[in-house]
């Protein structure tokens, strides 16, 4: 299993990225998939995640209306549209995958790829 994210970059407050996480080794649609940041100092969070049991979404309250997960299982890939991007959105960005969790919880995922910088800065 194998997970490769990109996308990220230095954005202006207000502004848009797109993450794309290309996986190899599975596939998505039989996995639970989901994006996680880790900001200097703090835990790594779930920013918004499918479940593994029934493709439902998750978002953390911070994300949501801002946030939107997405996967295509033709390309085999998970991707993140960010909008409306804050400073605090700041962080290093890691997709992540486990073929059994229903969470979106860090501890849960047994694979990640190896996380890409966003920066929301004036």
């Amino acid at each position: 299993v194998q997970l490769q994210a990109s996308g990220g970059g230095l954005v202006q407050p207000g502004g848009s990225l797109r993450l794309s996480c290309a996986a190899s080794g599975f596939k998505v649609a039989s996995y639970a998939v989901g994006w996680f940041r880790q900001a200097p100092g703090k835990e790594r969070e779930g920013v918004a995640c499918f479940s593994s049991s029934d493709g439902t979404t998750y978002y953390a309250d911070f994300v949501k209306g801002r946030f939107t997960i997405s996967r295509d299982n033709a390309k085999n890939t998970v991707s993140l549209q960010m909008n409306s991007l804050k400073p605090e959105d700041t962080a290093v960005y890691y997709c992540a995958a486990d073929p059994w969790t229903s969470w979106c919880q860090a501890s849960t995922y047994d694979y990640w790829g190896q996380g890409t910088q966003v920066t929301v800065s004036s």
